[in-house]
């Protein structure tokens, strides 16, 4: 019963703070109110038992990644400042592109039938997801952990030469 309660408050927290990032006017306020939502969702994975990804999510996420938008609004405007006002025809495309994609999610989840394996399913030791991460071999990930890194470098990069012509 208080997993459930617990589950309902971090929905509603994810819930209200994605609306309030999303309409915000103030680009860093929804920088915060995305904050929130990473944070709420951390909970959430770690109500599955799942506390290295919630860690993940806490430390990469909401530490790195939202590091990196706060710098990028900071340095590229003011803190206080007010998202120009949007037009009709731009706002009524965003929502139904969000109707259909959440038709779309909606059909896909209710017409697949998701089964259980036979087999015994374990979960993956921190060396297993190590190897897997900075692996080099099939189906492992050092290359695209490497071209995020750069990639985040020349934003970065990118944002500093922005600030500078100011």
């Amino acid at each position: 019963m208080a997993e459930q309660i617990i589950f309902y408050i971090l929905a509603a927290v994810i819930v209200v703070f994605s609306i309030l990032s999303v309409t915000s006017k103030r680009i860093l306020r929804s920088a915060t109110y995305l904050l929130f939502v990473l944070i709420a969702t951390a909970g959430l994975y770690f109500m599955l038992d799942y506390e290295f990804l919630a860690g993940v999510q806490i430390s990469v996420y909401a530490g790195g990644i939202l590091v990196l938008f706060v710098f990028s609004i900071l340095l590229t405007s003011h803190a206080g400042d007010k998202e120009k006002p949007r037009h009709w025809g731009r706002l009524l495309a965003a929502a139904l592109t969000a109707v259909v994609g959440f038709g779309l999610c909606l059909y896909i989840i209710l017409n697949n039938v998701f089964k259980v394996a036979n087999q015994i399913w374990q979960e993956p030791t921190m060396q297993q997801v190590g190897q897997t991460l900075m692996g080099t071999d099939k189906n492992q990930y050092l290359l695209p952990f490497e071209a995020i890194s750069i990639l985040l470098l020349a934003c970065i990069i990118g944002g500093i030469m922005i600030a500078r012509k100011r």
